[in-house]
């Protein structure tokens, strides 16, 4: 499955709840945009169907927790970057500027360092599309990230293909405050985002849903900690990766309940797992082939993308570059 993972990143790099869940009209001159990521209010158990080829966070605490750091203690912060699957692929995906991004901590008293990084609980494939299940009508999602925190940096790992730099320093009690904002925010922010999408490549143009990545995990982390007063400094330019839909505005479906429980939508229904098919996983290489054909016919030359987003499926009317991977620079806070 990751090598077709892989072939599907480096083609397209050269090519959710009822509608009331925001308390917004679904009417176009009141929708907001981007669209707010929905938050909950506690993570769900996973079900049993959802399984990941390699475990998640396997030498972190079971829990999810962070070890408190002493009050006096100066935590050195590193700002951590290499490319997606290089311990399968090494540096292959980072020539399409495909990276994973993390945080480095060294406690200066104990000498101990730690990484956090935030990533999909059942690889990137599952929570980028559904699987099609006979039993079940609607598109059945294997979709949740979380928050890893570890003893340990692999200098080798980041530095190799990638960066590992040292970005600003915070006390023990800095670090402690994070930890706890860390738990709250892995325990409301329960799935991942592959897509950003815009209206154009512009700058200034319309953005319809933003991402939630493990980028945007080390944005949030670095805005939180530069609150709390930390100061960041970098010698090189920080670039993170994103991937992009280009559309116009966003057509509102329903959910799982709305479209697929409903006969009068059958045809919708229908067309929606029948856009999925193509992006199915455990394909033979041959399927693999036929499915990008119709992957390019419906994206391209239909204009056509359904979007999966706070558990809502929306219609995207897709327009040139239609699908883009950029290595943006954001600036550190």
């Amino acid at each position: 499955m990751r090598g077709v993972q892989v072939l599907t990143w480096c083609v397209l790099s050269v090519l959710a709840l009822s509608p009331q869940s925001f308390g917004l009209d679904r009417g176009e001159n009141h929708q907001q945009w981007p669209v707010p990521y929905r938050r909950f209010d506690h993570r769900p158990k996973a079900d049993p169907f959802c399984q990941a080829l390699y475990p998640f966070c396997p030498t972190g605490a079971a829990d999810g927790s962070i070890p408190a750091m002493h009050d006096s203690d100066v935590i050195e912060v590193f700002r951590l970057q290499a490319p997606v699957w290089e311990f399968k692929y090494g540096g292959l995906l980072g020539m399409f500027h495909i990276m994973h991004d993390a945080i480095g901590f060294r406690s200066t008293v104990t000498g101990q360092n730690y990484t956090m990084e935030w990533y999909e609980l059942f690889q990137l494939g599952n929570c980028t599309f559904p699987h099609l299940r006979d039993e079940i009508r609607a598109p059945f999602w294997c979709n949740q990230g979380a928050a890893c925190f570890f003893p340990g940096i692999d200098d080798q790992h980041w530095k190799q293909n990638g960066t590992l730099e040292k970005v600003a320093e915070m006390t023990g009690t800095q670090f402690n405050k994070m930890a706890k904002w860390v738990k709250e925010d892995n325990e409301t922010g329960i799935y991942y985002e592959t897509w950003t999408v815009q209206s154009e490549p512009s700058p200034d143009s319309t953005m319809w849903f933003e991402s939630y990545d493990c980028s945007q995990f080390v944005h949030r982390t670095y805005r939180k900690l530069a609150e709390m007063g930390v100061t960041f400094k970098s010698a090189v330019q920080t670039n993170y990766t994103k991937l992009f839909l280009y559309s116009g505005q966003p057509t509102f479906l329903g959910n799982d309940t709305t479209i697929f429980g409903d006969t009068r939508k059958n045809p919708l229904a229908a067309e929606i797992r029948d856009f999925y098919h193509s992006f199915r996983p455990h394909q033979s290489i041959k399927d693999f082939l036929l499915s990008l054909l119709e992957i390019f016919d419906r994206v391209v030359l239909e204009k056509s993308f359904y979007l999966y987003y706070n558990y809502e499926y929306w219609h995207l009317p897709m327009k040139p570059p239609y699908i883009r991977i950029t290595y943006e620079e954001v600036p550190l806070p």
